[in-house]
């Protein structure tokens, strides 16, 4: 069995890529330590595999953790401090997973990875 985890970007926020690749460590931390053990565990047997992928949007993006959760998976939302790029409480991406890829890929497999 598959496993992934899946960052969702938001490109509405052009962040630069320092910020952006620091975003995205933010939103895959936060996922996997919200995640069962037992489904890291496996997640990282077979490499930790990460999809980064683009979305629009702020409701974009909470629509994506609302379907996330609808499915029964683990969703961290980012949201920045403020201290260098963006405004204080932007959200910035969201973290996915790890879980099983198809069940992931019912909430995420249509979109275009960043």
């Amino acid at each position: 069995m598959a496993y992934k985890q899946v960052i969702l970007i938001r490109t509405d926020l052009k962040l630069p890529k320092g910020k952006l690749a620091a975003q995205a460590a933010h939103a895959s931390l936060e996922a996997a330590m919200k995640s069962e053990k037992a489904i890291v565990d496996k997640w990282r047997y077979e490499g930790g595999k990460k999809v980064v992928l683009k979305v629009g949007n702020l409701e974009d993006l909470r629509g994506f953790k609302a379907a996330a959760e609808r499915e029964k998976l683990v969703a961290a939302l980012i949201t920045d401090a403020g201290h260098t790029t963006v405004e204080p409480g932007t959200v910035t991406c969201l973290g996915i997973g790890p879980d099983r890829e198809e069940k992931i890929d019912i909430v995420t497999g249509f979109l275009k990875v960043l």
